[in-house]
């Protein structure tokens, strides 16, 4: 209990990590007209925190390595909380973009911190489930500030532009309901144990014992001088250790790569940022394309609780090669359904009559289900377990600056991509990217499931 009670506090950065890079979807729109951006600046403006992302989960391998796991956790609460308040009460696109790229370094730090310290606390039997909780608290912070979005439009007469509490605009509103959620991670962080991976490595060796005694019982002195020969007899973690003796990558840090670049190129995030404004291009209301966005954040929620009941079970290479296939599918379908879609001479967009638009909706839901228990908390286990201890905080801050890098490549391009060749081209791309992934699945995966940290 107590192993699985720490690892929710940490999962608490996954929590801040959704409920950020998601509130904006319901502020899109009202952004767009307040600071009067284009296209291009509205995509940038979306996306600007994933660049910061990418440079967080760049330097928190680093951080982590020289002053521990907990205060690189601190140091994420104290970012989430700033960005949070300057974006309410930012007054021009550029500053705006500066807060949302300050939360998002908070972000890229978390999305590393929170999946290594769980590997690093949690028995081999239970890891790949409490890794999947990093997952659970991301789509859960994802549905919460949908519907936090759907809530405070609602009270604001059904859109995020009119005015809310004392007379300010909802979407204001929309960013500051992040605040309390951020302290909550900093006092978590206070009250949870350091990883005794680092208090080893830091020959706090005392310390390493309590932590060890809590969380896994027996035998913990063999235990921590297992942990020494893996980690003691190494330098401290270089980004150079990540190179062969050929000068180029490790291979396995290639793996990690084509994990995190796959399970953003798939285009999930497409409907967490841009959903709303998705919807009502193919003819719903605003009120109802928010309501329609909670709803898929439930599926997601879901479906994730479906892989922590079964990623130890089955393993994590079936349900990845599942979730490909069935991406692959509804991807097509999607694809195929708003490509021959009737395009509004007024707007310019494809709009779905008949039975069409249930079939998106049903299509859109099902395609979130298949990445909800397979790419989307799969990923962070392995790339949270496949490393050896010596290269772990280096290939895992790599894997996931990469992986922000390509989510700020689909967020940013999608605004473009929608009004120059609308959704059905888009949705085209994705779905090349989730027939890749099968075969990527099938040839360079290899099943972790049971196996130590010290056996990588």
């Amino acid at each position: 209990m107590f192993v699985v009670l720490i690892a929710c506090a940490a999962a608490l950065g996954g929590f801040l990590f959704g409920f950020d890079t998601a509130v904006i979807n319901g502020a899109v729109k009202a952004i767009s007209n307040v600071f009067s951006a284009n296209s291009v600046m509205t995509g940038f403006a979306v996306s600007s925190a994933l660049l910061g992302s990418a440079l967080g989960a760049l330097i928190a391998g680093t951080i982590a390595d020289r002053y521990g796991r907990i205060r690189a956790m601190i140091l994420s609460s104290i970012l989430f909380t700033l960005s949070a308040i300057g974006s309410g009460i930012a007054f021009g696109i550029w500053d705006f973009i500066f807060w949302r790229a300050l939360g998002g370094v908070g972000v890229g730090i978390a999305s590393v911190i929170a999946p290594a310290y769980i590997a690093e606390v949690a028995p081999a039997h239970l890891r790949g489930r409490l890794g999947s909780l990093q997952q659970l608290a991301i789509v859960t912070g994802i549905f919460i500030a949908l519907v936090s979005d759907y809530f405070i439009a609602l009270g604001a007469g059904g859109t995020a532009d009119a005015p809310f509490w004392f007379g300010i605009p909802a979407w204001r509103w929309m960013f500051w309901t992040e605040i309390p959620p951020a302290i909550l991670y900093g006092v978590a962080a206070f009250l949870i144990p350091e990883s005794p991976r680092f208090l080893v490595a830091q020959n706090r060796h005392q310390e390493a014992a309590k932590v060890l005694t809590k969380v896994l019982g027996g035998d913990v002195l063999a235990k921590i001088e297992e942990i020494r020969l893996t980690v003691l007899t190494e330098r401290k973690p270089q980004f150079s250790d990540l190179l062969s003796r050929s000068g180029g990558l490790l291979p396995i840090v290639w793996i990690g790569i084509g994990l995190s670049v796959l399970q953003q190129f798939v285009g999930i995030n497409v409907i967490f940022y841009y959903s709303s404004i998705l919807w009502q291009a193919v003819g719903f209301s605003e009120e109802n394309s928010l309501w329609i966005t909670v709803i898929t954040g439930l599926v997601n929620i879901a479906t994730t609780l479906v892989a922590i009941a079964s990623v130890d079970k089955f393993g994590r290479k079936p349900l990845l090669l599942i979730g490909s296939i069935g991406m692959t599918l509804t991807l097509g379908t999607l694809a195929a359904t708003f490509g021959s879609a009737v395009v509004d001479s007024a707007t310019g967009q494809p709009t779905l009559t008949g039975g069409a638009g249930i079939v998106a909706l049903v299509t859109a839901n099902l395609y979130v289900v298949f990445f909800g228990f397979s790419w989307g908390p799969i990923v962070w286990v392995l790339l949270g377990e496949m490393f050896n201890n010596k290269i772990r905080a280096a290939a895992l801050s790599v894997a996931a600056g990469v992986q922000w890098i390509a989510n700020f490549i689909v967020s940013t391009s999608f605004p473009p991509l929608l009004k120059t060749f609308g959704l059905g081209s888009a949705y085209g791309l994705y779905t090349i990217a989730s027939a890749i992934s099968i075969f990527f699945v099938l040839l360079l995966i290899k099943e972790t499931k049971g196996k130590e940290l010290e056996e990588m």
